[in-house]
Parts: structure tokens; sequence; C-alpha cells
């Protein structure tokens, strides 16, 4: 049965209390090291069919994790590399899985585009898109087993490249879409816009969010209404859309502040009502 559709648009005022608490009280993502892994790191990890090669995963175990327990997991990708934003494309820089957990209760796995040819990660688009989903498909299951994993409660996420990622790499094909509990999605959308690649058209990204099957998704970005209003409006019965507008120019200050371009993966880093709705709404996704 459909879960019950939602649509919901915050439009809350930029000014007034409860913007930010200011920097010096901003996430800061841990880095990712080689090592093994263990509660608050974060660590890279090569696949066992990808050995010897640079194509590779983050896991982050949560500060309060303990063998045997099980956790609910985050999987994220990445947005394109885009200097202006200080995206990289690259495994090691994500954000936005750290930003609505900060850190705790949910295990967070950053997985890669693979590169065509299979000997590293791509930093701008897809690589090959069938590797790209097999890889997911292979090396989420074997870190839910050792880590433990939630395997009813995975939650697919990504910023720019990643939030379009989310639905055609996540929807792909019944597989790898029947793995998630809920999706999120910042700065653009799957059928929003065409791109230059194959499948990007709307009807294309549609077949792939049918198959959602009216789980919920948060949508959120600078223009999120905008999302809604020109696409997904016509489409509420695919899932249970909640959409989040997100004002980071006000929340960092842009350009004056230390970032340049308001499209960002780190809005959830710093306190506002924003991050709280977000996370509130992975609260209730969660149940």
């Amino acid at each position: 049965m459909r879960a019950r559709i939602t649509s919901i648009v915050w439009l809350i005022a930029v000014c007034g209390a409860g913007l930010a608490a200011g920097a010096n009280d901003d996430l800061i993502t841990p880095a990712m090291e080689d090592g093994s892994p263990a509660a608050g790191r974060r660590v890279r990890q090569v696949a066992a069919e990808y050995a010897g090669t640079n194509v590779h995963h983050a896991l982050y175990l949560p500060v309060d994790w303990k063998p045997g327990g099980r956790y609910p997991v985050i999987v994220e990708y990445t947005g394109n590399k885009f200097p202006p934003s200080h995206s990289t494309g690259q495994v090691k820089d994500a954000n936005l899985g750290y930003g609505i957990s900060g850190g705790e209760g949910f295990i967070w796995v950053v997985m890669p585009c693979v590169a065509v040819g299979g000997q590293e990660n791509a930093v701008t688009w897809w690589g090959d898109r069938q590797a790209t989903v097999d890889y997911c498909k292979t090396n989420l299951p074997r870190v839910c087993a050792e880590f433990g994993g939630d395997l009813e409660n995975l939650f697919i996420c990504g910023f720019s490249r990643g939030a379009i990622a989310a639905s055609y790499i996540g929807l792909a094909d019944d597989e790898i879409a029947s793995f998630w509990k809920g999706m999120f999605t910042h700065d653009h959308f799957d059928g929003e816009r065409q791109w230059n690649y194959p499948d990007s058209d709307r009807e294309s990204a549609l077949q792939r969010l049918a198959r959602l099957r009216g789980r919920p998704v948060l949508v959120s970005s600078t223009r999120a209404s905008a999302i809604r209003d020109n696409y997904l409006i016509d489409h509420r019965d695919l899932a249970a859309f909640t959409f989040l507008d997100v004002p980071t120019k006000q929340l960092f200050a842009i350009p004056e502040g230390p970032y340049r371009h308001p499209h960002m993966d780190l809005w959830m880093h710093r306190e506002s009502r924003y991050r709280q709705r977000a996370r509130q709404w992975l609260k209730l996704a969660l149940r």
C-alpha cells in the first residue's frame, strides 16, 4: 500500500532568530583516512572486486557505534567537480549525510561513481553507470552485514550530481530501488531538467521515480518550491514528497563569508531552522 502522500513547503523568514549559531559552532566532517573502521572514524575502503585500483568508498561509523548493534544507514553520492562551490566530486569531500545525522545514530557510506575502465572514481557525472549501480548493490549489503547496518532502514541522499544520483543510480532498477526507506536530495532533482547523458529526460526520470512507490522524499534546495511547482506537483502520487527551501546565501553570508557560491552541501553543518526541519523529516521517516 502506498504511503500517505504529503506535499509541504517550509518557507521560513530569513531574518530573525534561528538562522545560524555562527561559524564557530559549525559541524566539521571527519577527514577520510586509511585504517580500520571504528566509532567516530571515517575510513577509505576498497571492495574486493576493485583491489589494486583507486575505486573506493568511504565508511563512517557513528560515535555511538558498538559491535553487535543495529544502525540505520545513510548512503550518499557527491556532486560533480565544481570549484566555485568547493565541490571536488570526490568521495572524501562529501558532507550532506554527516550534516543531517550530526555523526550520531547512523552509519554513513559515501558510494563512488565508477569511472569507465574501473580504475578510479569518476568526479564528473556517472562514469560507467552500470558499474556504479552494481557497486552499490554489492557493497551496501556487505557493509551492513559487517557493521550492523539495518537493511530495513537505508536512506539514499546526495547534493547536486548526487541529488540526481539518488534516483538515476538509486532507482536504476527494481533491485536497487528496493533498498531504500527514503530519499533526501539537495539542489537538483532527477528529471528537473535534461542533461547531456542518456535517459536524463523527464519521461525516463518519472519511470525511475515510480519505483519509490510512495516512500518519503525530502527535496531541499535553494529553489525547492520551484522544483515542486514546475515539475513534481503533477506527480505527487509517486512519493510522499516534502519540499524545503534553504536560503544558503543568508545562512553563510554569501559572498562576504568564507563561501562564494550558494550551491553547496554544507548547509546542514550550521545550526538553523532548516536543519531542524530536515532532521525532523529523517526522524519521522525512520519511524
